[in-house]
């Protein structure tokens, strides 16, 4: 029952804000995390409305539609990783959401096939009319065509766009983490290209990245990293960096900037401290109680 189980997320997160999670590894693993990086509440609220939006079916007709469900369900992981590996620059946090969603996209785009048959449709109902594909009809009996491919090709664009902007958030984070995260770029990105080699077929089979095409992604992933760090101490910030961030993500930013701000106006350091000795006293108290 997707409604109970998300009524059971939002009760574990409420208590592990309160500073009362459950007994549980993962409730105090998370717990820890908050504490630790002052993780913003509203990055996990807006992923469980992404799955809230998938458990009720909610359609999508127009990319900003599918934009604001990929912030959701990718850009907030993208926004939570790039938080805790020490990023608060709104204009950092803004690349991460571009590469959140760009590799939602990329997801979506791939799967058009999976998710028909299964009665999902992510793409933009509206770009699927003007190519002439009903999309009820579509859902009904799911079948690649050259408008198909149209669609699918128009979508991945907006993909390729948002990857290269977020090149320069990835460039802006700690040196030790750019590789991984390069990589995940790479490979994603590569995904539309096998797409687009199969003339956008994502109906009939789902594309993927053979293991030896991975390997040399990573390596160039290294690469990157390399030049990154060679070139930072000499280069101003790029102007990709400071792109506006997409509308759809400016809510996510500004709860990121509100809990700055908080921090601040409380007192970072006595509030962790005071937060963590109350949970250590808490738990102690259970772990005599189940004795």
């Amino acid at each position: 029952d997707p409604a109970r189980a998300l009524e059971g997320l939002y009760e574990r997160l409420t208590r592990i804000y309160s500073g009362q999670p459950l007994n549980q590894p993962v409730d105090r693993a998370m717990a820890d995390l908050v504490v630790r990086h002052n993780l913003p509440k509203a990055f996990l609220e807006w992923l469980f409305e992404g799955f809230l939006w998938d458990s009720t079916g909610r359609t999508y007709e127009s990319l900003s539609d599918v934009r604001a469900y990929g912030v959701r369900v990718a850009g907030t992981v993208g926004v939570m990783m790039a938080w805790l590996m020490g990023a608060r620059d709104q204009h950092i946090l803004a690349r991460a959401c571009d590469l959140g969603i760009a590799m939602q996209l990329t997801n979506i785009a791939r799967d058009v096939g999976e998710d028909a048959n299964a009665g999902r449709l992510y793409l933009p109902r509206a770009w699927m009319r003007e190519a002439g594909i009903q999309p009820e009809y579509f859902l009904d009996a799911p079948e690649m065509s050259e408008a198909m491919g149209s669609v699918i090709q128009r979508f991945l664009g907006e993909a390729n766009a948002l990857y290269k902007r977020s090149e320069a958030g990835i460039r802006a984070l700690p040196r030790n983490c750019q590789t991984g995260i390069f990589a995940a770029r790479l490979i994603y990105e590569a995904i539309g290209a096998r797409l687009a080699a199969r003339n956008y077929d994502a109906v009939n089979a789902r594309a993927f990245v053979p293991g030896s095409i991975k390997v040399g992604l990573i390596f160039r992933a290294f690469t990157m990293r390399v030049q990154s760090s060679l070139t930072r101490p000499f280069r101003l910030p790029s102007e990709a960096l400071y792109a506006p961030a997409l509308q759809e993500t400016e809510g996510l930013l500004a709860a990121a900037d509100l809990n700055l701000q908080q921090i601040a106006t409380q007192g970072e350091t006595e509030g962790q401290i005071d937060w963590v000795f109350s949970l250590f006293e808490r738990q102690l108290v259970r772990d005599e109680t189940q004795r």
